[in-house]
């Protein structure tokens, strides 16, 4: 699996609103493993290209707060937007002031999907013992040896280009016109 095919999943997965990951889950697990394991190397890699001070700061102001596993959650969101979306919104987080609806938002409405960063694991497991009923600790660290076998680095550090609200209304004036005083969380 490349880049091309993770993008075009992704795409396809939309159609399947209600059960977009559980769609997902099943197409990947059908497939091979090492395309499984392809799958959550792409996705792992976004995950962390997008782990910027800049674009938690706009997560920070449409939520009106953005703690470490909201933000997580809120970069599978963006991931599951589509590609155009995910890079436009890198090169400029402004960009979600006009995008961000009801209609693309998640089920409480605010830009987090959870459930988005498990699909990669899920397929796997499903793959591997057909049943996701219960959680095998040997079989994700075995995932996470196969991602690091394909040099999987994560991106913990980050250091922030903002400290407070002021700086964030400054550095996303679109943004804070729009969530500033009524953010989504």
């Amino acid at each position: 699996m490349d880049q091309t095919e993770f993008w075009s999943l992704v795409e396809q997965s939309k159609v399947h609103e209600e059960s977009r990951v559980e769609w997902l889950t099943e197409v990947l697990s059908s497939k091979e493993e090492n395309e499984i394991i392809d799958y959550e190397f792409i996705f792992q890699s976004y995950m962390n290209e997008s782990y910027q001070s800049r674009l938690w700061g706009a997560a920070y102001v449409i939520m009106g707060g953005c703690s470490d596993d909201s933000f997580d959650y809120f970069r599978g969101w963006l991931i599951s937007q589509g590609r155009k979306i995910f890079e436009q919104t890198l090169k400029n987080p402004e960009f979600l002031a006009e995008y961000i609806t009801d209609e693309n938002l998640g089920e409480e409405g605010v830009p987090e999907f959870e459930d988005f960063l498990n699909i990669g694991f899920d397929a796997f497991t499903l793959k591997r013992d057909g049943d996701l009923e219960e959680w095998d600790g040997d079989l994700y660290d075995e995932m996470l040896d196969l991602l690091a076998d394909k040099r999987l680095e994560s991106n913990t550090d980050i250091e922030f280009d903002w400290e407070d609200e002021d700086d964030l209304a400054e550095m996303f004036p679109a943004l804070w016109e729009r969530f500033g005083e009524e953010p989504l969380g």
